[in-house]
């Protein structure tokens, strides 16, 4: 059973951007708690643009999704990502990454995690 488990957590893939506060210590998080992931640039490799819907559509708002902290939010302007249209929005998102709020942790179409919350996680992953 514990192998069966190993496996499943080692599907794992956590979308992280090196210079991100939040996307270290979320790494920290799961070294400590000996939880394997694959560790993906998310500037290189971006979250698919089925993926974010699958996202979206957990999270029930796709605000949630939204780095809106960061300077490419700020330069579009929170006027404009509103109006964009679903569609359009996941084009820009998987276009330019770092409106994505990090870490995004993917474990199954049905678990999204977005930004880092120990007590989530924990409640999600262990």
């Amino acid at each position: 059973m514990a192998k069966l488990l190993l496996l499943v957590l080692k599907n794992l893939k956590l979308y992280s951007y090196s210079s991100c506060s939040s996307c270290r210590r979320a790494i920290k998080w799961l070294k400590y708690n000996d939880i394997g992931f694959e560790l993906i640039d998310i500037l290189d490799t971006p979250p698919s643009k089925q993926m974010l819907c699958s996202a979206s559509d957990l999270y029930g708002d796709r605000k949630y999704l939204l780095n809106t902290s960061g300077i490419a939010y700020r330069s579009i302007g929170s006027e404009v990502i509103k109006k964009m249209s679903d569609n359009e929005l996941f084009q820009k998102l998987f276009e330019e990454p770092k409106l994505i709020k990090r870490p995004f942790l993917f474990k199954s179409n049905k678990c999204f995690l977005v930004g880092f919350k120990e007590d989530r996680w924990a409640e999600k992953l262990l």
